[in-house]
């Protein structure tokens, strides 16, 4: 299995290297040809191993595949932890990046960096399997920074827009606060644990859970706690969450074919990944706990409310991902990993697909992405239309759908959670569930009902999307509708994960919600006398009251009596003018005064300058002593002799 494991992970970099170095040979067919059978090879293999695994009875992988470096102490190795969990995250990476690799073949058809697209998106598949296959925080951290390199390089693909070179630039540093910390973490668990790897990490945790450190002299703190906080201050930034959320919104700079990758498999998803590996140092820290629940309810709410007032549609399924982000975040601050990682692999499906259909919606509208310059699509792009709903139904946990199942366990989670926090998480939770419908049928029925408000020119040409568009939406609508049903019981309640996840008994959220299962079924039927249904059915009805029975009147009376609030939503609460006054004004003036006192005075002044003044001062005295003339070279010797005789006979 070891060499299906490499194969694995190396498809998709050979793919991309091929297509990158050698575009201009193989051409465009060539670049997505190779990029795709990679990422095809890559999920065949990926479903194998997931068969294997969860069917075959084949036991948990943990091992080398070769050492990078070692001291007497330790080893840094590059190697693989191959169980359910890493299966499982295999497989969505894989098999939603194969979806976006098809479509892009249509999306990117006219543009002129298609090979270098490919590339970079096949490079992205790699980063991410090389991040959740690790087992090590060596290689762990590799792919964390890979991801983060070429979301870089992906958001900024445009590099001629200026608003793409800001938008890279901005994921590239808010990121690199948060891997400050995560680095941070890493080294504390080197220094007292005296590893890297998972296993022995854990291996001695026990030994460790009751050392404290001084952070601030005289104040102690669980060893635990600390180090789980710095790890999850990498997963604010990977993940998106509050305040580190301020980059992804902005990441829509980038083709939608890979703001669909970003926000469903890749690189938003690494930090749930990492918190739910690391559930046996979580479970230690009631307070790191905590800690992650508030700050997953704050991004689940807060950042939903500013999906109300966007009108790019793109950017509208982007806040709904900071928003879904935050749901995943609550429930790994409950306990309940297993939770979390369910609706992160529906999620990974829904979301896909509502980025992937937004974009087949932009291609007929010659690139608007306006939602208030759009309307009455859906008799003009039918199979758009159907899974384009499927997709918003799944994200307002609509009965039946994938995101029913895991956005209610969720709920359901942090209601049975006892730790300090999750009241205040339950009610932002459950509030966000209006939320999101509301905001989610806004532009659905913006889009595609109502009067048609594109221009002549763009009516006129109005069709479907090609076929190699509209196939991978159709495959991205069925595990959309279905996946959830199929799969609550045993990645929740059937020990799926066995190993993978350990969670503490007086955590007991999840059993809580296992003695009160009794089938996907049984759950459907309970939930539709819900409040989580009925706010979600709530927020339908009021978007369709406002948007398709009363358009001309209700949105525009809410504006002005909810002016003030509006203003707050449109500056996004003020987080990127507070980041331009104290981080983008502060550097700048900060790099001014330390180039004026530093480079221009210190450096250029004193040091290269002053010492080229001194040295021009000193010769330009020492140059009279050179007067040609020998009866003062003999005076000179006379004196040296003098001086020499004198230190030999008083001073020896």
């Amino acid at each position: 299995m070891e060499k299906i494991y490499l194969t694995i992970i190396l498809a998709p970099l050979m793919g991309a290297l091929i297509a990158g170095l050698f575009g201009r040979q193989i051409g465009r067919s060539g670049a997505h040809w190779v990029t795709i059978i990679g990422v095809a090879i890559s999920f065949g293999l990926s479903l194998y191993s997931f068969y294997q695994h969860v069917w075959g009875g084949l036991p948990t992988f943990n091992g080398a595949v070769y050492t990078w470096a070692a001291t007497d102490s330790f080893h840094f190795d590059v190697g693989f932890l191959i169980d359910h969990l890493t299966v499982l995250m295999m497989v969505v990476v894989t098999g939603v990046s194969l979806m976006v690799h098809i479509y892009t073949i249509g999306y990117m058809a006219d543009d002129p960096g298609y090979q270098r697209f490919f590339s970079y998106i096949s490079l992205f598949t790699f980063s991410m399997l090389m991040l959740v296959m690790a087992n090590n925080l060596m290689q762990l951290f590799f792919g964390w920074e890979a991801v983060g390199l070429v979301s870089y390089l992906l958001i900024g693909f445009w590099f001629k827009r200026e608003t793409a070179i800001f938008a890279n630039l901005k994921a590239f540093l808010v990121n690199r606060v948060g891997d400050f910390g995560f680095l941070l973490g890493i080294a504390a668990i080197l220094m007292y644990a005296n590893t890297v790897d998972y296993a022995t990490f854990f291996e001695r945790l026990p030994a460790l859970a009751g050392t404290t450190i001084q952070v601030w002299p005289g104040v102690d703190w669980s060893l635990p706690t600390v180090i789980a906080i710095l790890l999850f201050i990498g997963a604010m930034g990977k993940s998106a969450q509050v305040p580190l959320h301020v980059w992804l919104p902005d990441s829509m700079e980038g083709p939608t074919p890979i703001s669909a990758l970003i926000h469903a498999a890749t690189m938003v998803t690494a930090g749930i990944f990492m918190v739910a590996r690391f559930s046996p140092l979580y479970e230690l820290s009631d307070a790191a706990l905590s800690f992650i629940m508030v700050i997953g309810a704050v991004t689940a709410l807060f950042m939903g409310l500013l999906g109300l007032v966007q009108n790019d549609i793109k950017r509208v399924v982007a806040y709904s991902t900071l928003s879904q982000l935050g749901y995943m975040t609550v429930a790994l601050g409950a306990s309940a990993y297993s939770a979390a990682i369910f609706h992160l692999m529906t999620h990974a499906f829904f979301k896909a697909l509502l980025f992937l259909a937004a974009g087949s919606v932009i291609i007929a509208m010659h690139h608007e992405q306006d939602i208030r310059k759009m309307g009455g699509l859906w008799k003009y792009m039918p199979v758009t239309f159907v899974t384009f709903l499927i997709g918003s139904l799944a994200l307002i946990g609509f009965p039946g759908t994938a995101g029913f199942y895991s956005k209610d366990s969720i709920i359901m989670a942090v209601e049975a959670s006892n730790l300090p926090g999750a009241t205040f998480a339950y009610w932002a939770v459950l509030l966000g569930v209006f939320v999101t419908a509301f905001y989610t049928f806004r532009m659905f029925f913006l889009v595609f009902f109502g009067k048609e408000r594109m221009d002549e020119h763009t009516r006129s040409h109005l069709h479907e999307s090609p076929k190699v568009v509209t196939w991978p939406l159709i495959a991205l609508a069925v595990p959309s509708l279905i996946v959830g049903y199929f799969a609550i019981e045993p990645l929740l309640f059937g020990g799926f994960f066995g190993e993978s996840i350990k969670v503490m008994p007086e955590h007991g959220a999840m059993a809580s919600l296992q003695a009160h299962f009794h089938g996907a079924a049984a759950m459907l039927l309970h939930g539709l006398t819900s409040p989580v249904v009925w706010l979600s059915l709530a927020g339908v009805a009021l978007a369709a009251l406002m948007y398709l029975w009363q358009p001309d009147t209700l949105p525009a009376l809410t504006a002005r009596v909810l002016a003030w609030p509006k203003r707050i939503l449109d500056g996004a609460y003020g987080f990127d003018d507070f980041n331009n006054v104290v981080f983008g004004a502060g550097s700048r003036v900060l790099g001014r005064g330390l180039w004026r006192v530093g480079d221009v005075r210190v450096i250029d002044g004193w040091l290269v300058n002053g010492t080229a003044a001194l040295v021009a001062a000193l010769s330009g005295q020492w140059r009279k002593l050179q007067t040609g003339y020998l009866y003062h070279y003999a005076f000179v010797m006379i004196l040296g002799l003098i001086g020499l005789m004198t230190w030999i006979v008083f001073v020896r």
